[in-house]
């Protein structure tokens, strides 16, 4: 699992970093566009206000101004058309009246006094190069447009009227048009005062909206240029921006692409990947379950065989082969301590009369039932009970003295009797056991032999007493 958990964070980290990737080629794809954008607006506007400032310095030409009319407009128009096929030039008087129209050879007594763009150059002398918010102008039919205009001053720094270049927003439109954000994708250029001039997409009540209001706006003059993610006031979709304020001109390039187009490749990628991963961590995580419960079952089954192997099947007690390893072990210990050591011999008295008369399946039932009060009455870890062979049991207790051997040997004998397992064949009419035990403080030279054969010889003397008893001999030696 743990293997499984670490394979999916580290696709789950590659599919983040993906993702952090797609936002940072699509911040430089914005970026790349915006740039585009802004020196295309540039120099445009660069060519506006040159094109207005030549036709300024042209009126101030008395020669000029003495021409007749269709000549003077050739000689003050003739290089507009150098500032794109997309504006109206006029030449406006103090008091607002259009004096000359490059589109018109004969201008209507029109008066352009009530426009911002006249009224601002009137009463500012430093207003310079001016850019109007959208509006619909009535010298084109209502068209959507902004004008550029310059005042014209007069040798005494009088106001002498303005020059005026009216510029239909299907410029930017056109530009803006051109510029691949995808589908949910935007583009606007507003003006530093917060008023849109053009959308795109464009929808009903953007042009000349104010939007100085908006935290979006508030983002946008607070720094050069630079970039954030917000959901947009105007539709609700949330997208990523890129803004940078022109150096010259009082306006701001924006574009943004939308999340979901942004993510929307990666999204693909990353269910794809991902439940694949899934798929691929579930699977191994169940095959990992699948191997741990066979390791199990094997643990188990080896654990079942060694436990087999040592112990014998009828009584659960430990078998001869494991007893004798016991042995081995707990002599050398008490003999390195200098401790005591005690061995019980347990024998079924009239054992085959009993297999005899009540048939060998009765007979495995009471050993085992003699097993068992053999291992409840030893309680310390140390002790071990094993079947010696046929109906005999030893019981090896370390560190125990004589008394205690006594003590533990009376209380299996006094269990199997509470057993009261009928016995006709026995001199006592149940089921009883005789026990031998002996202790000794094992000598450098001892042996545990001789301690078998003591408790051996013990068993011996219990059964030639009259069986159901306790004999107790010290260990044999050689």
């Amino acid at each position: 699992m743990l293997v499984a958990i670490v394979m999916i964070a580290l696709s789950a980290f590659v599919l983040y970093q993906s993702r952090q990737d797609a936002a940072e080629y699509t911040r430089i794809n914005l970026r790349n566009i915006a740039l585009i954008a802004e020196r295309d607006i540039e120099r445009n506007f660069a060519l506006y206000q040159l094109s207005l400032q030549t036709l300024i310095e042209r009126l101030r030409q008395p020669r000029i101004m003495t021409l007749p009319l269709a000549v003077r407009r050739q000689v003050l128009f003739d290089r507009m058309a150098t500032a794109g096929s997309l504006g109206t030039v006029l030449v406006v008087d103090r008091s607002g009246r259009v004096l000359l129209d490059s589109d018109d050879a004969t201008p209507d007594q029109v008066s352009v006094a009530s426009q911002k763009y006249f009224i601002v150059q009137r009463d500012d002398p430093h207003a310079g190069f001016y850019i109007s918010d959208p509006y619909s102008s009535p010298l084109r039919f209502g068209t959507p447009s902004i004008a550029l205009s310059k005042r014209i001053s007069e040798s005494d720094g009088s106001f002498g009227g303005i020059v005026v270049l009216v510029i239909s927003l299907d410029y930017f439109r056109a530009l803006f048009g051109v510029l691949s954000l995808g589908p949910h994708g935007s583009v606007s250029l507003i003006g530093k005062d917060g008023v849109t001039i053009m959308r795109q997409p464009l929808g009903n009540g953007i042009l000349g909206k104010d939007i100085s209001q908006s935290h979006t706006f508030r983002r946008f003059i607070s720094a050069p240029e630079g970039s954030f993610s917000e959901i947009a006031s105007i539709d609700g979709v949330r997208r990523l921006y890129w803004f940078k304020n022109f150096p010259g001109l009082p306006l701001i390039i924006m574009v943004a692409a939308a999340e979901r187009d942004m993510y929307a490749l990666w999204r693909t990628r990353a269910i794809t990947i991902g439940s694949l991963m899934c798929i691929f961590g579930a699977v191994f995580i169940a095959l990992s379950f699948s191997l741990a419960a066979q390791l199990r079952r094997r643990i188990q089954a080896e654990d079942e065989l060694r436990l087999i192997a040592r112990t014998d099947v009828l009584t659960g007690l430990n078998n001869r082969r494991t007893l004798d390893e016991i042995l081995a072990k707990e002599w050398s210990t008490v003999k390195r301590n200098g401790s005591e050591f005690s061995l019980l011999f347990v024998d079924l008295d009239r054992f085959k009369a009993y297999n005899d008369t009540y048939g060998h399946q009765a007979g495995d039932d009471a050993l085992a039932s003699v097993a068992r009060c053999i291992a409840h009455s030893i309680r310390r870890p140390r002790d071990t009970a094993a079947r010696y062979g046929g109906e005999e049991f030893v019981v090896v207790l370390p560190d125990t003295n004589a008394s205690g051997a006594q003590a533990v040997a009376e209380k299996i004998s006094a269990a199997v009797n509470a057993l009261n397992i009928a016995h006709v064949g026995s001199e006592h009419g149940c089921v009883t056991v005789s026990i031998g035990a002996t202790s000794c403080r094992p000598d450098e030279d001892d042996d545990v032999a001789s301690v078998v054969r003591a408790a051996d010889a013990a068993l011996y003397e219990a059964k030639a007493h009259g069986r159901n008893r306790v004999a107790t001999v010290e260990k044999l030696h050689g």
